[in-house]
């Protein structure tokens, strides 16, 4: 029988400690991430809006992550995810539409695929075969010409023989041979990707060795200042940032430099109070939230401090705390917070969160930028309470204590015993205990509680199981 909360001790049936090598621990789950980062090379996918840039991401990473829908203008950010072709490993970049003359929202994607432009080992130029070479095709050929960076030039939407003798007309971009594909179906792919191997380096123009940088998420509703946040803290204007809720659909990958480390942080979109009222792109985004939450180490999860806690809050809470990371709770927009707010605020504190007591909180605006330097300690003392590993025997030593200062109720006439406990894993902190009995849900809270402060594990939640054995029967041996 197998109870699932958090803890362990070793102890024999007779009262006395024994060795863990006694009892048969088997099918524990270590989190321990031993591999080193590997700097890689990134290609980047750019072209005016809605001519498949997204799709032919898609299809070159083998599955679908980056969010497509049929309108104009759904990716609006840079977004890096990971390829591998014939054994090379390089990042796929996608990109907003690219218009020259446009503005506002548009102007912020524009810029954004700039820097695309400027900071890739390769570019994909992607035209639409179909409509052929546009003014806009035209006006961003002729800024890649100028570029040091090879540039392959693709026409997309190449369905059928048809549409084949279309493409020669794209050589008057002056970007050499037009490679024909379809995205959606994936004519061509192959090929392209040959070439794509041929004009990326081994090693990408500014590469960084050694160990990858830990991975944050940034997580909340729409518009509590995500975007806003990671402009602040990499300096510059990373994300695009608009006051229309919901302006970033895909997560976005930001390496920033703080506090003499380098961070990977992923701006995600916002979530909506039902994922079943979000359609098309959004519904998609919802899903890439929840990716983005999974594979990063720790996630930050912003609140509108001078608004009420709402469900949104508390469902993007849930989706972080089911997947055991690591988590800071970063309270926005802390400059337009009076008195009174702070005081309703406390209370809601207390009464919504209960779930998270233990995780770290600072109080900023990404607005003017107060207090975000607060973030890195924050965010370090939540990893290294994640990553922490305690040693067995001091753990049973303090477990024996524990037990025998407040024993477990009695359940069915009878005291169950905690024979052993164990630290199975981290990533997060997640313990065994063997006992003779059940544990009641009120004891192992107990126990939890005692074990976060014993061994500090603030920012990070613990996972206890509890294991009830059987008396072994010694006459069989």
């Amino acid at each position: 029988m197998t109870d699932s909360f958090d803890i362990g001790g070793p102890i024999a049936g007779d009262g006395t400690w024994s060795e863990e090598s006694d009892w048969e621990l088997v099918d524990f789950e270590d989190g321990e991430e031993g591999e080193g980062h590997v700097a890689v090379p990134t290609l980047a996918i750019v072209g005016r809006p809605n001519v498949g840039k997204s799709t032919l991401v898609n299809r070159i990473i083998g599955r679908r992550e980056a969010v497509v829908q049929d309108i104009p203008g759904v990716t609006r950010d840079r977004v890096s995810y990971e390829a591998n072709w014939a054994g090379r490993r390089f990042m796929v970049q996608d990109t907003g539409g690219w218009e020259p003359d446009a503005k506002g929202l548009q102007q912020s994607v524009a810029r954004q695929a700039e820097l695309a432009m400027q900071t890739a080992d390769a570019i994909v130029l992607v035209v639409d075969a179909v409509v052929g070479a546009t003014t806009t095709d035209e006006a961003v050929a002729k800024v890649l010409r100028r570029s040091k960076t090879p540039v392959l030039l693709v026409a997309n939407k190449v369905d059928d023989e048809r549409t084949e003798s279309e493409v020669a007309a794209l050589w008057s971009l002056g970007l050499g041979q037009p490679y024909s594909v379809s995205s959606i179906h994936g004519r061509g792919t192959g090929d392209l990707l040959d070439e794509v191997l041929k004009a990326l380096p081994e090693t990408p123009r500014e590469g960084t060795g050694g160990q990858g940088p830990r991975r944050v998420s940034l997580v909340g509703k729409p518009n509590v200042g995500k975007s806003s946040l990671i402009n602040k803290l990499s300096g510059s204007e990373r994300s695009v940032v608009h006051d229309v809720a919901g302006t970033t659909v895909d997560p976005v990958d930001s390496l920033v430099e703080l506090g003499g480390k380098v961070w990977r942080f992923v701006d995600t979109a916002g979530l909506r109070k039902k994922v079943s009222h979000a359609s098309g792109h959004e519904f998609y985004a919802s899903l890439r939230t929840k990716g983005a939450i999974e594979a990063s180490e720790v996630s930050i999860l912003l609140i509108d401090a001078s608004q009420p806690i709402t469900e949104q809050d508390l469902r993007v809470l849930s989706m972080v705390a089911d997947a055991g990371r690591a988590l800071v709770l970063a309270f926005n927009k802390w400059d337009l917070v009076d008195e009174d707010r702070r005081y309703m605020l406390e209370k809601e504190i207390d009464r919504e969160l209960v779930r998270v007591p233990w995780a770290q909180r600072v109080n900023i605006s990404a607005h003017t930028g107060r207090a975000v330097q607060k973030l890195v300690p924050a965010l370090e003392t939540a990893l290294d309470s994640w990553d922490k590993r305690i040693p067995t025997g001091r753990l049973n030593t303090w477990l024996k204590e524990i037990v025998a200062a407040t024993p477990p109720p009695m359940r069915g006439g009878r005291l169950p015993r905690i024979m052993f406990a164990t630290q199975a894993g981290t990533r997060p902190p997640t313990f065994v205990l063997f006992t003779t009995g059940f544990l009641e849900a009120g004891y192992r809270r107990f126990l939890e509680r005692r074990l976060r402060e014993e061994f500090n594990f603030d920012g990070s939640p613990v996972r206890i199981s509890v294991r009830v054995r059987e008396k072994r029967d010694r006459g069989k041996r």
